[in-house]
């Protein structure tokens, strides 16, 4: 269909990596501790937006001119780099008084949509991400494709969709297992330092990252 080969392997090899432990599967596991199941499934839902972006870019061509370009890419790591850094320094300077980190028996008060946009902007900024769809998609689309973006859609919908209820499950998991932890302040204090710790090593890695 439209040009797509092996399909089989390719959902085999997309499961895969979808499984494999990485930044994704750290951020949502350490909202799901730290806010329960809601906090894990907006971070997983957000990841799973910023993905959608590149695959939609992927298939109107986007992605491969942010790869060509050395400015454009430049400019898009920086951007990510940047903002990656921020938010990780404010959560690990953050104080147990401070919105992003609650009181013993009380709920987290980070918003559920800054979760969102911080797991979305992450992959959205991230031009890695991109070069990611465009090495991988293209392995099982044929040359001579009458359809190629629809061929690229397809597949990129169908890794997207099979990631996005990998991050869900273990973000319900991780919130199952965090009820002792979610009733420690010390303990969410540090979680939140982590995922901080965790934002800034993405911006140091996008920062040194170069376009192949």
């Amino acid at each position: 269909m439209w040009g797509i080969h092996d399909f089989w392997l390719f959902l085999i090899s997309g499961l895969l990596l979808n499984i494999a432990p990485g930044p994704d599967s750290a951020y949502v596991v350490g909202r799901g501790i730290q806010m329960g199941w809601r906090g894990g499934v907006a971070a997983a839902l957000g990841i799973s937006t910023g993905c959608l972006t590149h695959v939609f870019a992927a298939a109107l061509g986007l992605s491969a001119l942010l790869v060509a370009s050395v400015t454009a890419f430049t400019v898009v790591k920086w951007l990510g780099a940047a903002y990656l850094c921020y938010v990780g320094l404010t959560m690990l300077l953050s104080r147990p008084t401070d919105p992003d980190v609650a009181t013993p028996g009380e709920n987290i008060a980070v918003p559920l949509p800054r979760v969102f946009w911080q797991g979305a902007l992450t992959n959205v900024l991230n031009p890695k991400v991109a070069m990611f769809f465009l090495a991988f998609l293209p392995q099982f689309v044929d040359v001579d494709a009458p359809h190629k973006p629809l061929a690229f859609l397809t597949l990129g919908l169908i890794f997207v969709f099979n990631g996005t209820l990998w991050c869900l499950a273990i973000a319900i998991a991780a919130a199952r297992a965090a009820g002792r932890v979610r009733s420690s302040r010390s303990a969410i204090a540090w979680i939140n330092r982590g995922i901080g710790a965790l934002f800034i090593y993405l911006g140091a890695r996008i920062a040194f990252s170069q376009a192949k």
